[in-house]
């Protein structure tokens, strides 16, 4: 990935994410899980629900601590089965 997030960002900082994926019990509880391994700390999602009800989409600030760091979370995100984009 070769991204410009480090002349646009002063690392570390507090990103939110916003990862949009199947409207499950699971799908909140995976995003964390991975989080948890990548960026632990203590994660409070807001969870907004798709006007079909058939996706939810979480917000979730994230510390990041370098370019690499920031591209790991959008990377390892996106490989989760239940997610389908992450922003």
């Amino acid at each position: 990935m070769d991204t410009k997030f480090d002349e646009l960002l002063s690392f570390p900082c507090i990103q939110t994410f916003k990862v949009m994926g199947v409207a499950t019990n699971e799908f909140p509880e995976q995003v964390i899980a991975k989080l948890q391994q990548i960026a632990p700390g203590d994660y409070s999602p807001k969870v907004k629900a798709s006007s079909k009800g058939n996706y939810h989409a979480l917000s979730l600030p994230i510390r990041v601590t370098s370019k690499e760091h920031m591209e790991s979370i959008y990377t390892e995100l996106s490989k989760l089965e239940l997610v389908r984009v992450v922003l």
